[in-house]
Parts: C-alpha cells; sequence; structure tokens
C-alpha cells in the first residue's frame, strides 16, 4: 500500500470562488472568548441587523453556489438574532451549520435552532482558548469538553457533530489522542478538523504594502513579533504525526493553494470504523464519485453528509469495485468478522478528518492562499477570504508583503 502524499495520487476537489461546497457568513465579530491565533478582532457591538445578513445571503446566492453555509465570526450564538439567521440561511435552500465555541449553547437554545433548521455545529476547542474553568487544560482533558458537547447533539439527534482544534507546535504530538477520541466516539462525532497555526511574523525581513502605500501591520490580530515560536506546520507533517498512532493513515482528497498547486492547504480523509476498530481509509475514486454525483443529482457539490448516511458504512462497499480504498475496508471488515461474527451487528461509521494550513508567506513575499477555500465570505459585495477580513475593514483591500533588501 504507497503512502506516498502526492496532488497525482488524490482526488482534487473541484471547489472554486463560484461553486463550492461551503460559503462563511460572519453576522458578528463579538467573541465572549479569545483564541491564540484568532484572525478576527474582537469588537463589541458589532452585531449585524436581519437587513445586513440577508443581503449577504442574497450576494452569495448571486455570486456563489453551495450546498451549506458556515454561520461563523465571532462567536455567532452571541448574536441575539441567530435563530431568526439559521432560519434565513435555510430558506435560501442552504444547510447552517454553526461554527462555535460553544460556551453560549444551552439544550434550549439548542432545540429552538433545531426548529428553525440548523443541520450541524463546528466547535472550537483547543487549549489556546481563554476559557474560563478550562484554562491550563491539555488536549487530552478538554476532551471532556468535547464530549459533552457531542452527547448534547447526539441527544438531540439527527445533526452533524464537528470539531476542530488548531494545531499549535506544543499540541502537534497530542494531535493522535484527538483523533483516537474521535474514533471512540465515531458514532456521534461526523468530522474531525485540525487547523495549522499560522501568524504573520514581524521582523526585519519584509515591509507591508496596500498598493503603492507602506503600511504598519504591528496591530493586526494576526501579526506578531518573531518570538521563534513555529508557524510552519504542515499538513503531511501532521499526518506523519497521526501515523505514529494510524501507520495506514491516508488522505483521499485536496486543495492546493493560489501559488503553489500542490501545496496542501485542505487535506481530506475518510474513514470507516467503530468505536473499538478502524477498518480503513475510503480512497480518491469514492470521493470524486460521491461529489460528481451530488452536483449531478443535486447542482451542488456535498458538505456535511446526514448522519443517517454515515452510519451506513456497510452500503458503501457496493462501491469497492470502483475505489480500492473501500476494498481494503470490505476486506478488513469481512476479516475481523470471521474473528468476531458478533460484530456484524454493530454499525460501520464514516467520519472525516481535514486537515487545514492556512495562508503561507513565502521567501519572495507571496502568500500562497486555499486555492478553492470554503471560508470564503462577502465584504462590499464581493467574495474575499474570511481569515483575512482585517485587512478588508481597515484597507478595503488584501495588504501585500515585499522583501526587503539585505545589507551585504
Amino acid at each position: 500500500m504507497n503512502l506516498t502524499l502526492s496532488p497525482r495520487s488524490l482526488y482534487r476537489l473541484p471547489w472554486n470562488f463560484s461553486d463550492n461546497a461551503i460559503s462563511w457568513l460572519e453576522p458578528t465579530s463579538m467573541c465572549n472568548l479569545y483564541c491564540d491565533g484568532c484572525y478576527r478582532e474582537n469588537r463589541s457591538g458589532s452585531h449585524k441587523t436581519l437587513r445586513e445578513v440577508q443581503h449577504e445571503l442574497d450576494v452569495f446566492e448571486r455570486l456563489r453556489n453551495c450546498d451549506s453555509v458556515s454561520i461563523a465570526g465571532g462567536e455567532p450564538l452571541s448574536h441575539p438574532e441567530i435563530v431568526e439567521i439559521v432560519a434565513m440561511v435555510r430558506r435560501k435552500g442552504w444547510k447552517p451549520v454553526i461554527n462555535t465555541n460553544g460556551a453560549l449553547l444551552t439544550r434550549d437554545l439548542l432545540r429552538e435552532l433545531k426548529r428553525a433548521g440548523v443541520t450541524g455545529f463546528t466547535f472550537h476547542v483547543d487549549s489556546g482558548q481563554n476559557r474560563p474553568g478550562w484554562n491550563g487544560k491539555d488536549e487530552g482533558e478538554l476532551n471532556a469538553l468535547r464530549q459533552e458537547f457531542a452527547d448534547m447533539l447526539h441527544e438531540a439527534g439527527g445533526l452533524t457533530c464537528s470539531f476542530n482544534a488548531t494545531v499549535y507546535p506544543e499540541t502537534l504530538s497530542q494531535v493522535p489522542a484527538l483523533l483516537e477520541w474521535g474514533q471512540r466516539n465515531i458514532d456521534r462525532v461526523h468530522v474531525m478538523v485540525f487547523i495549522n497555526y499560522r501568524m504573520a511574523i514581524l521582523g526585519k525581513d519584509f515591509d507591508f504594502y496596500v498598493g503603492d502605500t507602506r503600511v504598519h501591520f504591528d496591530d493586526m490580530m494576526y501579526s506578531k513579533k518573531d518570538d521563534q515560536r513555529r508557524t510552519d506546520i504542515s499538513s503531511p507533517e501532521v499526518v506523519d504525526m497521526i501515523r505514529t498512532k494510524y501507520p495506514d493513515f491516508m488522505p483521499c482528497a485536496y486543495l492546493g493553494g493560489t501559488e503553489r498547486s500542490d501545496s496542501f492547504k485542505w487535506l481530506m480523509t475518510g474513514r470507516m470504523g467503530n468505536r473499538h476498530r478502524i477498518f480503513g481509509y475510503i480512497g480518491p475514486k469514492f470521493m470524486e464519485l460521491t461529489q460528481t454525483w451530488n452536483h449531478l443529482v443535486t447542482g451542488k457539490y456535498l458538505a456535511y453528509a446526514a448522519p443517517a448516511l454515515q452510519r451506513r458504512g456497510r452500503l458503501y462497499f457496493l462501491l469497492a469495485p470502483l475505489d480500492r480504498g473501500i476494498r481494503r475496508i470490505a476486506a478488513s471488515y469481512f476479516k475481523a468478522l470471521l474473528i468476531a461474527p458478533a460484530a456484524f451487528f454493530s454499525r460501520v461509521h464514516f467520519q472525516s478528518v481535514m486537515i487545514i494550513q492556512p495562508a503561507d508567506v513565502h521567501e519572495n513575499g507571496s502568500i500562497d492562499m486555499c486555492d478553492g477555500c470554503p471560508d470564503i465570505t462577502v465584504w462590499n459585495d464581493q467574495l474575499v477570504w474570511s481569515c483575512r477580513m482585517e485587512e478588508q475593514v481597515r484597507w478595503g483591500q488584501n495588504m501585500r508583503m515585499v522583501p526587503r533588501k539585505q545589507e551585504v
């Protein structure tokens, strides 16, 4: 089995600016927590009106074909009209998915959101947050909090449950343990996302420009002075770390960069198993068939498959003739049945693992963004990268980095 990562061996997701699986809505930039590496300035009183939200949804409808809308921020649950915002997204025919730190989520609010049409939640939980009652906890200890959220959604039923965590230099080694927790909860956690830590490092190497005007970047949320902390953890590096626990871990699809098409900006893996064992990983053809078929039938690329589909893993064995990954999964599953036939009565679940590598700065000053990024949002009636929104707010456009001439 070839475990080498290469653009030639993976499926390049067909997502682009105008036709994508996801769009990104920010009804507020106000937040109740601070997360290390956050790209948005916390602005009190920044809640958008329903009229403004409706306008941005109309811009998405005009400029971007999508399946789901991530409702983010800021902390979207802090918006007093979040239930209506979910309903507005749903009325457009999209799946509303709330990206939240979860601190404001109650069972009563969850019931209201479900009635309004929410289809899932992505919880941001990691050790880089100043979360009251959890400060100083490592990623393993934070699994107790993750469990609370996962159980809450499982009790509500029918909702996609995702977790994301920033991968800091200090927590890279803890990624395999997080995936092990995800496996133990494979019946209720559908997506695990790891976001590599990135910051714009201030120092002697670059100047910052907007047009031909030099600007100061010192007080930007995602900039910091060089303190020798790594900001270059790569997706393949995270894969290598995961393989210390799961040796045959293998992604199936990716998004490249705007500057380097062979970089793995979004690296997607699909694994199938149960709470006790992972039977294997889907191959590129499975993902190609899924995305192509969904687009053919619905006119949209797929995001956040319904939980009912994700717990019917054995149904996917029908695609074994077309996908080598499914063939290996099926062989592993039936071999396990010979040892423990009673396992036939246990479900086989599908779980996605996503590794995201945000903006990379190269030596020539070029900034490698995610080509076909799903986290595109609206600014001044145009589609822009949400992770660089602060530049739009301040200057109306993205800055550029120019290498300084080195003294001889």
